[in-house]
């Protein structure tokens, strides 16, 4: 199949989180099956940066980055505007088999909808959790519904839903359930064959190994929750004070304030942050942490999770993120989206024996491996693209 795939942000714009790396590992393991992959994207890396290469090949993924004549509009308000991508489109979309867009309310997909229609092309719509009309930009959302977004998923041959919150996202916008199809992300087990030795994170950031790491690792957004998980530190600070937390991450404009309620609640000497960290290093924080958190407000999925699991880490997820379905139980514990309650629930896992965590831990690690491998959801992906061609 000669497959398109349109993301606004593309590898090594990786701060734009989770829908950057699962466009990019599922490209990949279609290129590994012997499929033609082309990506439009922009050359957005960040707030103020930008991505030379126009043209590349990306681990046998053709990438084509189209100038975003405003930075600030897209990173503050998801606005792309790409008038290359218009002449592109006229000229070579309808050599394609299927096409595959990302994220929701884009101009991307305005111009890509536009020209899937015109040549009968089917599409698949990957949201990845931004359907909602939440957090802020109400008005702005709801513009894009009225003239456009309710048309892009109409017309949408299928959509991905990776939880059972994000099929509800769908179905309150009017998509009929026999276009939902759920499939869960998944991480690159190959990036976790090899993982560095326990100790070199404490090591390196000078963290004694007799206190232990309670590990925030995501983007510094308010809908991650880390509001709720500092309350709840505090709380938990009192009772045991060898206790670390590790906070890394980009800023996505609310590093601030987090950084103000540390300090209002004085344990700025008990909270650490180190800003993004990749590859080798944040392996290793996995790995020295006694315990990873996300406690999102609203989590579409969330692939930190799995990441930790990989790394035989144990996780608290709140109740407020899709993947607690999968994993509670599983190497995790859920809990609500209650600040005594993490705390509590912190507090009881690191009263436990170190025999119980490692256990915890190895439980999870076996689920990402048997369930969440990308070769076996990339199996899944191209039975829907299949199925779509056959019935175009």
């Amino acid at each position: 199949m000669k497959i398109l795939m349109v993301i606004p942000f593309f590898p090594p714009a990786f701060n734009y989180g989770g829908p950057v790396q699962v466009s990019y590992n599922l490209s990949k393991e279609l290129v590994k099956n012997g499929h033609e992959v082309t990506v439009y994207t922009t050359d957005t890396l960040g707030q103020n940066g930008r991505i030379d290469k126009k043209n590349e090949i990306i681990d046998g993924i053709r990438v084509i980055r189209f100038r975003n004549l405003s930075n600030h509009l897209a990173f503050r308000f998801n606005i792309h505007l790409v008038p290359g991508l218009l002449f592109k489109s006229i000229n070579e979309i309808e050599k394609f088999d299927i096409i595959h867009n990302f994220e929701y309310r884009t101009t991307l997909n305005l111009i890509i909808h536009h020209y899937a229609q015109k040549h009968d092309i089917p599409y698949i719509l990957q949201a990845a959790g931004s359907v909602p009309r939440i957090m802020s930009k109400y008005r702005l959302k709801q513009l894009y519904d009225i003239f456009w977004g309710y048309t892009i998923l109409k017309h949408a041959a299928r959509v991905i839903a990776s939880s059972q919150i994000e099929i509800q996202q769908y179905q309150s916008m009017g998509v009929i359930p026999g276009k939902i199809n759920t499939i869960p992300n998944g991480i690159n087990l190959a990036e976790f064959e090899n993982l560095p030795h326990r100790g070199i994170f404490r090591e390196k950031f000078g963290i004694d190994t007799d206190q232990n790491i309670i590990l925030f690792l995501a983007r510094i957004d308010k809908i991650k929750g880390l509001d709720l998980l500092v309350e709840a530190f505090a709380n938990l600070f009192r009772h045991m004070r060898n206790t670390k937390l590790v906070i890394i991450g980009p800023d996505n404009g609310y590093l601030s304030i987090v950084r103000k309620k540390v300090n209002l609640l004085n344990i700025s000497d008990s909270v650490l942050f180190f800003g993004p960290l990749y590859g080798q290093e944040k392996l290793s924080a996995y790995i020295d942490a006694d315990v990873y958190i996300l406690p999102s407000l609203y989590e579409n999925f969330g692939i930190t999770v799995m990441e930790a699991l990989a790394c035989g880490t144990p996780v608290i997820v709140t109740d407020r993120c899709g993947v607690a379905k999968f994993v509670d139980g599983h190497g995790a514990i859920v809990v609500p989206y209650d600040a005594d309650l993490l705390g509590q629930a912190i507090l009881n896992f690191l009263n436990l024996k170190i025999e119980e965590r490692q256990a915890l831990g190895n439980k999870g690690k076996l689920l990402v491996l048997e369930q969440f491998d990308w070769s076996k959801i990339t199996k899944d992906i191209e039975r829907i693209y299949f199925e779509c061609i056959s019935f175009k």
